[in-house]
């Protein structure tokens, strides 16, 4: 028994595609599918001619796309069934279809489902090399174990076989490390024992475009059948099934025997997934401790649409906008929401489509444009015909999407860790590595993003949003100390329930906006403000997406933009310097 190898050409792809399933069933390991996906693009993306925009917005992957959507159907089990899977029986509570176990370092069975029972014999507290193989098979598998425990910390899966020693027949084992938030590390080991899924044809069928026939292959190589087992029992020639194996991969983009029974296993894994997110977002946005309650408002869209907006600090008070970042961080800390009432500032903040209980946008609806709409529809409902906007990172855009049809609306833009259009390769290269993942990925590769997000929102609900941030702000020491003040984490916390909640999840529209960010020119929005409103950018050194040498090109290509730099800011640069912007708001403030 050995194990099945690719050519070394192929093993970064292979990793690509073994990550991008095991962020579906385990989304803690979305930062191994990161590191592997940029070694694997950031060389592509280096080549792409910078000259030959927008046509480099496309990286070719093709070869990806169909296992992107499968895996995302496979993590959407993730939001209709929260829990964590790191543990040993989380994960194999979820795998009780065929036979699975975790053995841990001492090649010892620390957890096995009922059909590792029944089907090898395999119980807690076994050794590995007592499994029910033929003489001699038991031992090779439990040295395979061991070598992926000696690997390191993104040790690629694999896939070993091994001849049962109740039957003559071939048992695959698809092995992976698994390395849980609390515990010991331990491999999980998913057999082709199984009790094949009622109805999982047709889930074959549906997700590869497979015929009756091609399934029935498919069936027989996960049960451990060779080319020539399968011929015999159908009746068929060596010849005829070869083709059809040929087809099955074609169809199903892999290029090894291995890699479709290993594709097989992974999406039989979890066979009951959800398409849906259900929003069920309360009506109050409540904190839990300063904060103070704040009731949801709403209005009825022209097309019978449902728009939630907030309205914080003095809800008589001289208006201003607040775009509160596609994180959806719609609450200020509490200290800053008292200051703004008492200054009688009246904040309304848009809960946009998608978020909370905003209907999203329908499929085909122009995002920006429509989104610009919705917005002065909500100012002309709170009667307020012109009024500052104070923005939040890349939600600058919003600010002079709406400015460039609707100028007469806006009379000043405070942007807090604004960013302008991304005019240069270099800098998304600069970039931290989780912004660089979305945001290039948003430009050059749109078509697999939305997958890629909502990993990263089941991420955030696996970690928990603290340790959500820590991850992606780990670079910026500043946004992390910022993070971690009691008020500003509440309001965070609090406030990013529009976006990320236990019932709702904002990652479909969050990745229509990111994408849309990405590959749209904005650059004559931003020429329109010159010489038409004051724009003022507030801009940390330590901002993960505008560092500073993207910061030096925004202040040579836009001189005209009043640049205010803090060296101890990051992009939560608001949370932490929000008395320096109501400080400049407060001149622009203007009637209703």
């Amino acid at each position: 028994m050995t194990p099945d190898k690719e050519t070394p050409d192929e093993t970064l792809a292979d990793e690509v595609i073994d990550r991008l399933y095991e962020v579906a069933v385990d989304p803690t390991r979305y930062e191994a599918l990161l590191d592997r996906w940029e070694a694997m693009i950031g060389p592509q993306r280096l080549s792409a001619n910078e000259a030959d925009e927008p046509s480099a917005t496309r990286i070719g992957l093709k070869q990806f796309e169909g296992h992107v959507q499968r895996a995302e159907q496979v993590l959407d089990r993730v939001f209709s069934e929260p829990g964590h899977v790191g543990s040993v029986e989380a994960a194999l509570g979820q795998i009780d279809r065929v036979a699975a176990f975790a053995a841990d370092r001492s090649l010892t069975v620390i957890g096995a489902n009922m059909a590792a029972a029944s089907a090898l014999g395999i119980t807690k507290g076994a050794a590995v090399s007592g499994i029910a193989l033929e003489e001699g098979e038991a031992e090779l598998l439990a040295a395979q174990i061991n070598r992926l425990f000696g690997g390191n910390a993104a040790a690629a899966p694999m896939v070993v076989r091994a001849r049962g020693s109740r039957s003559d027949r071939i048992v695959v084992f698809h092995l992976r490390l698994i390395r849980p938030d609390a515990g010991t590390p331990y491999v999980l080991a998913i057999t082709s024992e199984m009790g094949w899924p009622t109805g999982f044809d047709e889930v074959l069928r549906r997700a590869f475009d497979l015929t009756r026939a091609e399934t029935e292959v498919v069936r027989a190589m996960a049960e451990g059948q060779s080319l020539a087992d399968i011929a015999t029992d159908r009746g068929r020639s060596l010849d005829t099934i070869r083709a059809q194996l040929k087809s099955i991969m074609s169809k199903t983009e892999t290029r090894t025997q291995a890699e479709l029974v290993r594709l097989t296993l992974s999406t039989m894994e979890m066979t009951h997934f959800s398409d849906v997110a259900i929003a069920n977002v309360p009506q109050n946005s409540t904190g839990f401790d300063t904060l103070v309650p704040r009731p949801f408002q709403r209005i009825t869209t022209a097309d019978g649409r449902r728009l939630d907006y907030l309205i914080l600090g003095d809800p008589h008070g001289l208006p201003i906008f607040f775009f509160p970042l596609d994180y959806g961080l719609v609450r200020w800390p509490a200290s800053a929401e008292a200051e703004a009432a008492r200054r009688g500032i009246r904040i309304v903040v848009p809960i946009r489509p998608g978020y909370g209980n905003s209907t999203s946008l329908p499929k085909g609806t122009p995002y920006m444009a429509q989104l610009v709409d919705d917005m002065i529809a909500l100012m002309d409902h709170l009667g307020i015909r012109r009024m500052p906007f104070v923005t939040m990172g890349g939600d600058s855009l919003i600010a002079m999407a709406l400015h460039a049809a609707y100028p007469e609306r806006i009379n000043a833009l405070i942007a807090c860790a604004g960013v302008l259009p991304m005019t240069r390769r270099v800098q998304y290269e600069r970039m931290d590595k989780w912004h660089r993942f979305i945001l290039a990925g948003a430009r050059y590769t749109p078509h697999l993003l939305p997958f890629m997000v909502k990993a990263g929102f089941a991420l955030a609900r696996r970690l928990g949003k603290r340790g959500f941030v820590h991850a992606v702000y780990g670079d910026s020491k500043a946004d992390v100390a910022t993070f971690e003040i009691p008020e500003v984490f509440e309001a965070m916390v609090c406030g990013s329930e529009v976006s990320l909640s236990e019932t709702h999840s904002a990652h479909d529209a969050f990745s229509r906006e990111v994408i849309h960010h990405e590959t749209t020119d904005w650059t004559a929005e931003v020429a329109a403000l010159k010489g038409s409103i004051p724009v003022h950018f507030l801009n940390g050194l330590q901002d993960p997406q505008v560092p500073p040498g993207t910061l030096a090109e925004f202040r040579e290509d836009y001189p005209w933009i009043d640049f205010r730099v803090y060296p101890d800011a990051g992009q939560l640069l608001f949370f932490l310097k929000w008395r320096d912007v109501l400080g400049l708001v407060t001149p622009y403030l203007l009637k209703p």
